[in-house]
């Protein structure tokens, strides 16, 4: 969690042979928070964190096994949202004038949960002041804007040689978060798929990840309350070749919410994903038949 010199904001985590047409996604897992952001905040890294999507990345970092990539941020989520528009903010947040195509009106600023959030999601102000939009504009255009490229780069790399591509977007979400919708007595919801109602990826891709998890006993709910944010509203498109997933991970089947430590289920997690990445990528292989990808 350390400020240190020059660390990238993001990476990509390469397989060492690229075989399969797919990208893994953790755009909220990042925890290297930048000195200075610290000193603006008016909460500590503890409190900060309550908005990360804790240890997803390690959770489905078996996609490298089963020849996919996984790009992740190292920045937090409290710091930039990777996962909303380059320009959804809160003119409450700045001082200076926001640029004519910043989108003011979302319900994701009006919550404090814009690109540059307001609040964590416990909904605690995270600044003890103003910050100059100056500064905003900054995180957007060396960390935003670059990380969204390489994303791009690496779908259209895929379809460039299989001509269909999965984005998969790893995040978790809170316990509480499914109370509202969950089946009368069916108890927690553990896992929520989001494919924007069938738009952003083919049917036979999600039946394949809510099939695997229902063997594993898990409950699976699709679209609610999360059917996909921007990523995969943006690279989801079926019928040119790209689906894109949105699976969302319930924190408390491999962590203590309070205290944000891994719990002794976590391994027996990270094995249920490992063997969910081993079939989904292997349905992929066979559905797309592509030739073998290599790394670049």
């Amino acid at each position: 969690m350390q400020d240190r010199l020059n660390a990238p904001p993001f990476e990509i985590i390469p397989p060492a042979e690229w075989t399969a047409p797919a990208i893994f996604n953790s755009p909220h897992s990042g925890r290297d928070f930048p000195a200075a952001f610290l000193r603006q905040s008016r909460l500590p890294v503890a409190k900060l964190r309550k908005s990360e999507d804790c240890y997803v990345d390690e959770l489905f970092l078996s996609c490298i096994s089963h020849g996919a990539p996984m790009l992740r941020a190292r920045v937090p989520r409290s710091y930039i949202d990777l996962n909303r528009e380059p320009y959804e903010l809160d003119p409450r947040m700045f001082t200076g004038n926001l640029p004519g195509h910043a989108n003011t009106g979302s319900p994701r600023v009006a919550g404090g949960l814009g690109t540059i959030p307001r609040i964590v999601s416990e909904g605690e102000d995270i600044y003890r002041g103003r910050i100059d939009y100056a500064e905003a504009r900054q995180r957007i255009e060396r960390i935003h804007i670059p990380y969204h490229r390489t994303l791009a780069a690496l779908a259209q790399a895929v379809l460039a040689k299989t001509g269909e591509v999965l984005l998969v977007d790893c995040h978790s979400m809170p316990a509480s978060a499914t109370a509202h919708v969950a089946p009368p007595g069916s108890g927690p919801v553990d896992v929520v798929l989001g494919d924007r109602y069938g738009s952003s990826c083919a049917e036979d891709i999600t039946e394949i990840v809510e099939n695997n998890l229902r063997r594993h006993g898990l409950r699976v709910l699709r679209n609610k309350p999360y059917a996909g944010g921007f990523i995969t509203q943006n690279h989801g498109a079926p019928q040119r070749g790209q689906h894109a997933l949105q699976i969302e991970i319930n924190r408390s089947l491999y962590m203590n919410e309070a205290n944000l430590e891994k719990t002794s289920n976590f391994q027996y997690v990270k094995d249920v994903i490992s063997d969910l990445n081993r079939e989904l990528l292997g349905h992929l292989e066979a559905r797309m038949s592509q030739p073998q990808l290599a790394a670049e």
